[in-house]
C-alpha cells in the first residue's frame, strides 16, 4: 500500500540542510527548535532511515539525506506551486525594499524567495542604498521597508542583530602595515567616521587614498592592496579577508542591523515581509503570532 510523505517534515528537513542548522532553520520556519527536531526524526522513522549525522558540531546529510534532498526541494517547488495559484488571491500589488549592498547576503535571497512563495502576488522592488539614503527615501514615502546598518537605533526601528566591523584588505595584503595607514571608503559610507575616530584615539596617523561614489571602485583598490576598509562582520567580500592585524589596528565599533517599517497603504504587506525578515534574523519576534 502507497505510504504517502509528510510534506511538513520535509520542508523542515529541507529547511535544515539549507539553512545548515537547526537553530536557524526554525526561525525561517516560525517554529521551536524542538518542533523541528521532531519532525525530522519523525520522517526518518516514516522513511526507515538516518538523514542527518549527528555525530559531530552542526549538520551534515547522510547518503540518504544527500538522495532525499533533491527529491524534496523539487516535491516542495510543486507544492509550492499548487498551493500558490489555488490560493492567496488576497494581497497583490508591489512594495519596496531598501537595503545596504553590504548586508544584502546572506539573508535578502532567501527573505525574497521566501516571501514570493507566500504570496505570488505581490512584487517586491529591491534597491539598495547607503543607510543615510534608506532612510531619507524612507521619509519621503518612497520604501516601505528598509534595513540600516547604524550604531543606535531611531524612534520606530528594531534592532535584529548586532555585529562588529571586521577590518578587511588584500589577500595576503600589506597596505595595513603601512603609515599613515590608507583607507579606501564611499563619500556616504556610515562607518567612515567611526573609523577614523578609532584611529585617531589610538594616534595612529592615516590617510584617505581612495574616495568614491562606487562601491567597485572601492573594492577593486582593496583587492589591488592599495588601501583598508571596514565591513560588517561575516561579510567579507571573496576578493577580500579579514586582517589579521593582532592589536596593530584599533577595535571598530559595534554595529547596529535595523529595520524601519513605514506606514501608510502598504503597510499590512510590509507587515508581512518584516515577519520574513525577523525569522532570516532569528529574531525573537519571529515567532510570535501575527
Amino acid at each position: 500500500m502507497p505510504r504517502n510523505i509528510d510534506m511538513t517534515a520535509l520542508r523542515s528537513f529541507v529547511t535544515v540542510a539549507e539553512c545548515g542548522g537547526v537553530t536557524r532553520a526554525a526561525g525561517q520556519l516560525h517554529l521551536t527548535q524542538s518542533a523541528v527536531s521532531m519532525q525530522i526524526k519523525r520522517l526518518e522513522e516514516a522513511l526507515g532511515q538516518s538523514l542527518l549525522d549527528r555525530s559531530g558540531r552542526g549538520v551534515a546529510l547522510t547518503a540518504h539525506g544527500e538522495q532525499l534532498l533533491g527529491y524534496g526541494r523539487r516535491m516542495l517547488r510543486l507544492n509550492d506551486e499548487v498551493w500558490s495559484r489555488m490560493t492567496h488571491h488576497t494581497y497583490e500589488g508591489e512594495i519596496v525594499f531598501g537595503v545596504p549592498h553590504d548586508i544584502v547576503y546572506p539573508h535578502v535571497p532567501m527573505i525574497l524567495q521566501r516571501f514570493a512563495v507566500d504570496f505570488p502576488r505581490v512584487k517586491v522592488q529591491l534597491i539598495s542604498s547607503y543607510t543615510r539614503g534608506l532612510k531619507a527615501q524612507m521619509a519621503r514615502g518612497e520604501v516601505d521597508i528598509i534595513l540600516t546598518t547604524e550604531a543606535e537605533v531611531d524612534a520606530g526601528g528594531e534592532t535584529l542583530a548586532n555585529h562588529t566591523l571586521d577590518w578587511v584588505g588584500a589577500p595576503n595584503g600589506q597596505a595595513w602595515k603601512q603609515r599613515p595607514l590608507r583607507l579606501a571608503f564611499e563619500y556616504a559610507c556610515i562607518f567612515r567616521a567611526g573609523v577614523q575616530s578609532a584611529l585617531d584615539r589610538e594616534d595612529i596617523p592615516w590617510e584617505m587614498a581612495v574616495e568614491s561614489d562606487s562601491t567597485r571602485t572601492v573594492e577593486a583598490s582593496v583587492s589591488a592592496d592599495l588601501a583598508i576598509h571596514a565591513v560588517v562582520s561575516g561579510s567579507t567580500p571573496p576578493y577580500m579577508e579579514t586582517i589579521r592585524h593582532a592589536g596593530s589596528l584599533p577595535q571598530l565599533p559595534q554595529i547596529n542591523i535595523n529595520m524601519y517599517v513605514a506606514p501608510g497603504a502598504n503597510a499590512d504587506l510590509a507587515a508581512k515581509l518584516a515577519r520574513s525578515v525577523r525569522a532570516a534574523y532569528g529574531a525573537p519576534a519571529a515567532l510570535a503570532a501575527e
